[in-house]
């Protein structure tokens, strides 16, 4: 594994915070292993970040809190290694509900090379993920990297409140969390254009929403005032129907169709690692 945070780090993490500009969104193409990552960087990425379901099915676990940290580490590790765009993970809840012990698994991502995290308040009360953002700030500053905390509320995924109060409460988490020490917020499952507007205009951190089935077009998004749109395990979803389809009709069938359809050669991919 890749040792201690370096200056390089340092530099890296002040590089993807200035990606994070309201009205000119960064497109986050989430990457599952070091392979999705170089492949990602090569089509014009300026920053990798993980999917965590696509990262924990890629190593054998499901998605929702279960690959353990030092797993995880591992893995951004292998990912840092072979690209030289910032790095960003992930972490789910923290994969534990103490601050102390979430701030220790966060510290093993930034000596892996990692400089910005996703933290997920869930189903929890917001306090938790307050005690968590403040928990691992400290270490971070510790670490001396200035970590960027995407801070993610789960009100519309989860519909944690009534419709018509998704918009006041996603604010009000995402104020608590600027407080604690987060520098960007992430609101998964909105997708209305208005909520959209109203929450990005209203939060004091630069806001991420996550590719839906109706979510607006890049460009009105960036009209909306948002800072990031990922992509989540979109991409990680596709590319593993593609493999099912190709191996039922190679199985199934006696066919290769699918699987000789590339868009990029053995050649092609061997040379991103060399």
């Amino acid at each position: 594994m890749t040792p201690t945070p370096s200056a390089d780090s340092a530099t890296r993490a002040d590089a993807f915070r200035a990606l994070h500009v309201r009205g000119r969104p960064i497109l986050i193409a989430n990457a599952w292993d070091a392979g999705s990552a170089r492949l990602f960087e090569t089509c014009g990425a300026a920053a990798i970040a993980t999917t965590s379901a696509g990262l924990a099915w890629a190593r054998g676990y499901p998605d929702g809190n279960a690959i353990p940290p030092a797993v995880l580490a591992e893995a951004v590790a292998e990912i840092v290694r072979v690209v030289s765009v910032p790095v960003s993970v992930d972490a789910e809840g923290g994969y534990s509900d103490d601050p102390a012990t979430v701030a220790e698994n966060v510290r093993a991502i930034i000596d892996a090379g990692g400089i910005g995290i996703n933290i997920e308040d869930g189903s929890a009360s917001p306090d938790l993920l307050v005690a968590k953002i403040e928990a691992i700030r400290a270490a971070a500053a510790t670490a001396g990297v200035s970590l960027f905390v995407n801070a993610r509320t789960d009100v519309y995924l989860r519909g944690l409140v009534p419709a018509e109060e998704a918009i006041a409460e996603s604010l009000a988490r995402g104020a608590r969390y600027a407080d604690a020490g987060a520098d960007g917020l992430f609101v998964p499952g909105v997708a209305d254009p208005e909520a959209i507007r109203a929450i990005a205009a209203g939060s004091s951190l630069p806001v991420n929403v996550l590719v839906v089935a109706d979510l607006p077009p890049v460009a009105k998004l960036a009209a909306l005032g948002v800072a990031r749109i990922s992509a989540g395990s979109g991409i990680a979803q596709a590319a593993a129907g593609i493999a099912r389809r190709a191996a039922l009709q190679f199985l199934d069938e006696g066919h290769y169709e699918t699987m000789l359809e590339r868009d990029a050669d053995y050649g092609t991919l061997n040379a991103l690692f060399g």
